[in-house]
Order: C-alpha cells, then structure tokens, then sequence
C-alpha cells in the first residue's frame, strides 16, 4: 500500500527561490499584504481599504501631466549652507544624502505642464527629501512658479507634501512663508487661479503659507494636515481635542479644504475646475 503514503522530499538549497524584498508590501490601515506591481498601477491606493500610500515627486508629475509636457524649470538649484548648522550630522552631509536617495536636487520639482491639453504651472514637493521641509530653495522655486504662472496667465498647481520649515536654515526659512504668499497675492490680484493639493503629511510653515492660501484647496484622503502637533495645540488652547481633528475629512467638514479627492481621480477634478475658469487658454511663445 505505499502507493497511499506521500513521498517526502527535502527542498534543496538550490531548488530554493528568493524573492526580492520589495515584491510585497503592507497596508498600515487594513493590514492586507499587497503585490507592490498591483499598488503601484492603482497610483498607491490601497485596492482594499482605499489607503493613499505616500508617493514620489515624478510620480504625481506622471499622474497629473499630459504625457510628454512637463518641462522642469530651475531643475539644478541647489541648497547652501548658510547657517554651516549642525545637530549629529552636518546639513551639508544631510543634503547630500538626500540627493542620493531621491535623485532631486531638492524637496520641489516645478515646471511648465499641461493638463487635458490646458497649460499650467506645477510643482510637486517630495516628502522623501528631508521630510519635504520648507528652506530657502524650496521657497524660491515656488516663488519663481508663481510668477511663471503669472506671466504665462496659466494656473499654478501645487502638490505639498511637508513636514513644515527647515530647521536648518532658521529665519532664511521662516522668510519663506512671507515671500510665497506675497506672489499668490499678485495671482489673485490678476484673476490667475491657484490650486492647492494638500497630501499626506501637510503640516508646519507649508500649511500656514502657501498650501492654505489655493482658490480651491484639495486633499487626499485620510491626509494629516495642521501646523502644530496635538499636544501643544492641547496644552496651548487648554481644550480637548476632538479625534481626528487634522485629518482631511475633518477639515473638509469644517470648511478648511474644498473638497476631498481620491488620487486616481485627482486629475479629473483638476482639469475640470481649470475648464470651469476659463483660463489656461493663452498658447506659449
């Protein structure tokens, strides 16, 4: 009767199959082991629970631009070091390190685009470059996108995604905040819209400058947005502070976001407001 016994055999060393590390990759709200290729094709929306991954720069740059017309603008500014800052690594050392990671010269990416064939002005931060903290770069770029946009009469788009100002840069970051706002001044005064996006985590000097101050703000879902943490806003107002106080939804309700927007719709809802304005229209040249 051995023919009813199963035949053990010992797996080989050879015969075994590594699987490289980044194949899988979990959910940290529903728990659900995912195939990284799938969440990558639903632009880093958990296909379970809805979860918005943090994504890269270039990838919402993929996400929003019309195939082929993102042209970058000011692509080699740099950071200095003008406060020669150091905490247990040097800032020069922390900028470098970034710069590997990433493959970005900074926390921002901005240029030309077009969305469903209307021209506008982008800029996207990366969190992944030193948190996507606020420095003098960072505000520079933005700054230089908002004229742009200006210039061109088209519709400057920012995607944040921050930790807030860079403490490595003290007042030279602070300073920022002031110089950004005051070019979204000049877009307002001149009809040019601005769309705000405001992703997972939007939070500090960001939040109390630029990505506050959209025609239309958008959010992510379940995105963490605020300028203080809890516990010192807490120990500040001397108040309970209701659950999920600074979470996209709970703004939405209190009429600090616009609307709540699934990324794999955030382009659509984009393209539309920019059609409902009216403007982008004026070609390049």
């Amino acid at each position: 009767m051995s023919w009813f016994r199963r035949q053990k055999t010992r797996i080989s060393p050879e015969d075994r199959r590594d699987l490289p590390p980044d194949v899988f990759r979990k959910c940290d709200e529903c728990g659900e082991i995912l195939y990284r290729e799938r969440l990558e094709r639903n632009l880093g929306v958990c296909p379970e629970c809805g979860n918005h991954f943090r994504i890269p720069a270039a990838r919402y740059v993929d996400l929003l631009a019309d195939p082929d017309s993102f042209e970058e603008l000011d692509g080699g500014m740099t950071s200095g070091d003008p406060l020669e800052f150091r905490d247990l690594k040097g800032y020069r050392d922390r900028l470098e390190a970034a710069r590997s990671r990433t493959g970005r010269s900074e926390a921002v990416m901005t240029g030309r685009a077009r969305i469903e064939g209307l021209p506008v002005v982008l800029a996207v931060m990366d969190f992944a470059f030193i948190g996507g903290s606020m420095g003098s770069v960072v505000g520079e770029k933005i700054a230089r996108a908002g004229r742009e946009a200006l210039k061109r009469s088209s519709a400057l788009i920012v995607v944040s995604a921050s930790g807030g100002a860079r403490m490595m840069e003290g007042i030279f970051s602070l300073m920022q905040m002031a110089k950004t706002s005051a070019v979204l001044a000049r877009l307002h005064e001149n009809a040019v819209p601005y769309i705000s996006v405001l992703t997972d985590p939007t939070t500090g000097g960001v939040t109390a400058s630029y990505a506050m101050l959209g025609d239309v703000n958008l959010a992510e879902p379940g995105a963490l947005i605020g300028f203080a943490g809890p516990r010192v806003i807490g120990e500040t107002i001397k108040q309970e502070l209701p659950p999920g106080f600074q979470s996209a939804e709970f703004l939405e309700e209190h009429g600090m976001v616009d609307r709540v927007v699934d990324r794999r719709e955030l382009r659509d809802a984009i393209a539309l407001f920019l059609r409902h304005t009216g403007t982008g229209w004026r070609p390049w040249g």
